[in-house]
């Protein structure tokens, strides 16, 4: 078993927030669909949910961290669409899953 140090996650650079800053409002809209969908009405690390949606999200701007990716999570939380437990800035060591009211989309 090792001891992991957790540490928060990084906040963007100077250059990745002018690229985040690039984004159009329908970019915004699509990382947003992508999140939930990766998401489910069961607890999954924020980690694998931002992984999967990077990995799977066709239209993808290059140059976007996961950090503004585990940003767009914590929006999620906000507005209630998705449910969280943890520390939401530590995206490796909290989780996330559909709130009751979001579309409910269950895992295979």
């Amino acid at each position: 078993m090792t001891d992991e140090i957790q540490r928060p996650d990084p906040t963007l650079t100077a250059q990745q927030q002018a690229t985040v800053d690039q984004l159009t409002e329908s970019e915004l809209k699509a990382i947003d669909k992508a999140l939930l969908s990766n998401a489910t009405d069961r607890w999954r690390k924020v980690a694998m949910v931002i992984g999967s949606t990077m990995m799977h999200l066709p239209d993808r701007v290059p140059g976007i961290p996961d950090v503004f990716y585990a940003e767009r999570v914590r929006k999620l939380v906000e507005h209630g669409l998705l449910e969280s437990q943890g520390n939401l800035t530590y995206m490796r060591f909290s989780e996330v899953r559909l709130a009751p009211s979001a579309p409910q989309r269950t895992e295979s």
